[in-house]
């Protein structure tokens, strides 16, 4: 009980492994654990529910903690994925270097508490769908960059026969995702009106589009500064005293990013708002990367209004 005799806030943080999840309790220090299988899962749901926390913190890892997040929404529980790195920079400011599954879980539970973070659910099962299979189409492309590079330098000649088998096997996975994309997307009016309007902004192509979709949903609800910061292509300063170090990009979405960096090179040559900027910033003098990063923020910025417009390109032109 708190001074004024009201209850403190309950946090609780998870720590997820494949085989457990260790639960942390903050303020109360207490810790538990219990199986990560489906039994397991859905009764420490119900057991969390019953203590009412305020939030449940669990970090992203690898999608292992998807199955709980779930469990954890069907009953009602708040909940909030973070990133990791930010939870073990947070342990390390506040002097806690030793690392086993319960400080992981009650080092969550007080991130919870110090950062004053908001419930936010998975998305709806359908955008979870659609981001599968567009995170699935960059493994194989991954895969395929991989076995051609292996290919280059390769001289056996049953090596050679197996890389190209390889190869077509993943260029045919990729064409059959590729369709499978394409009628999720049509067949959802939530994801293809979105498409239309991405689509139309010219660098902005298919892959692009659905990468967009899947992981940006925000895109229209942001402002320009917090969709840059959320992507990752907001300059962070590096300046101390009188010293003034170079900007730097940090943090984000990465898939999001690459996606944005291939539309901007076809941005700026054919997109006339990029084209303009890419060249105005290469006559100052800025390096080829600074001025391409500043086009890929540019066209988010771009994109993010003709979602909030829920208007096309040829309306949404003049974006400043």
């Amino acid at each position: 009980m708190t001074s004024t005799g009201m209850s403190a806030a309950l946090f609780t943080g998870i720590d997820v492994s494949q085989a457990r999840l260790d639960v942390g309790l903050w303020p109360d220090g207490k810790s538990f654990h219990d199986s990560n299988d489906a039994e397991g899962r859905s009764r420490l749901a119900k057991r969390l529910a019953a203590l009412k926390p305020k939030l449940v913190v669990l970090e992203s890892t690898g999608r292992l903690e998807v199955p709980f997040a779930l469990e954890l929404g069907e009953h009602g529980v708040p909940y909030r994925i973070v990133n990791p790195r930010q939870v073990r920079e947070f342990a390390r400011a506040m002097g806690t270097l030793a690392k086993t599954d319960r400080i992981d879980a009650l080092m969550l539970a007080r991130y919870a508490e110090s950062s004053q973070l908001a419930p936010k659910p998975l998305p709806e099962a359908s955008r979870r769908e659609l981001r599968a299979l567009v995170m699935r189409r960059l493994q194989l492309i991954e895969a395929k960059i991989a076995e051609e590079n292996r290919l280059k330098g390769e001289t056996v000649p049953r090596v050679l026969k197996s890389l190209k088998a390889s190869i077509a096997w993943l260029q045919k996975q990729i064409a059959q995702l590729d369709d499978e994309l394409k009628r999720t997307i049509q067949s959802n009016p939530d994801f293809a009106a979105p498409d239309v309007i991405f689509q139309s902004a010219p660098g902005v192509g298919p892959n692009t589009s659905n990468m967009l979709i899947a992981c940006v949903p925000e895109l229209g609800t942001l402002t320009r500064e917090q969709a840059a910061a959320l992507i990752g292509v907001a300059p962070f300063n590096s300046d101390s005293g009188k010293t003034r170090g170079k900007r730097f990009c940090w943090g984000g979405r990465a898939e999001v990013r690459s996606v944005l960096y291939m539309a901007a090179l076809v941005g700026i040559r054919h997109n006339p708002i990029l084209r303009a900027l890419y060249a105005r910033l290469r006559a100052k003098g800025k390096a080829a990367k600074v001025a391409l990063v500043a086009c890929m923020r540019k066209l988010l910025t771009i994109l993010n209004a003709m979602m909030r417009d829920n208007k096309p390109w040829r309306q949404t032109a003049t974006v400043a």
